[in-house]
């Protein structure tokens, strides 16, 4: 199948930026196309961190103020370490500079889970999930976000037996901290059967 898109361009530009353009593509019963007028909201990809603290059993998450979630009556979100990817910056760069920011740990080795596009309908940003395991020891720093970026970031330390209960009681509304913990209580499983 086929597609083009052309005379892309922008037509707002703030911290997010909106582009708009023509594009045609094939159908799936191939007798014509469709030729449309488009929209993306177009804001770069971000990393997302799922951390397990070993010497607690728990998983630390990060409650701040988020507009967006708050004209849906959701102000403070509870969600994993995330933030956006810098120009210049790795995947992996970012999800350690984002860690110490927001928490302030130090964190070494960085588990891929996957990378995905949260809203594609509307959205061309990807989602660079992340897995790794901390101790207490290595927090460096009092973490809390960048002052600059007017952030406001509270650490949360949540066992891991109630997360896995909020979790089935449908507690987490957003899709890293869902797909992030799903993922982690379906590889313990899956380990779990092959021991």
């Amino acid at each position: 199948m086929d597609y083009r898109i052309e005379d892309e361009k922008i037509v707002y530009k703030g911290f997010l930026k909106v582009l708009e353009a023509q594009v045609t593509h094939d159908t799936f019963n191939q007798d014509h196309q469709i030729q449309a007028t488009r929209e993306c909201l177009e804001r770069g990809d971000s990393v997302a961190i799922l951390i397990y603290e070993k010497d607690t059993d728990s998983f630390l998450f990060t409650r701040q103020f988020r507009y967006p979630s708050a004209r849906r009556d959701a102000p403070w979100m509870l969600e994993l370490v995330a933030g956006s990817i810098d120009k210049g910056e790795t995947d992996i760069a970012s999800a350690k500079r984002e860690t110490r920011e927001e928490i302030g740990y130090e964190v070494e080795h960085l588990e891929k889970i996957h990378t995905y596009f949260p809203s594609p309908g509307g959205c061309s940003e990807q989602i660079h999930l992340f897995y790794t395991e901390v101790n207490q020891s290595q927090q460096t720093e009092s973490g809390g976000g960048e002052s600059s970026e007017k952030e406001d970031i509270q650490t949360v330390r949540i066992k891991k037996s109630e997360a896995k209960k909020m979790l089935l009681e449908g507690a987490f509304n957003n899709s890293i901290t869902i797909i992030g913990l799903q993922w982690y209580f379906l590889r313990e499983k899956k380990e779990n059967k092959t021991l």
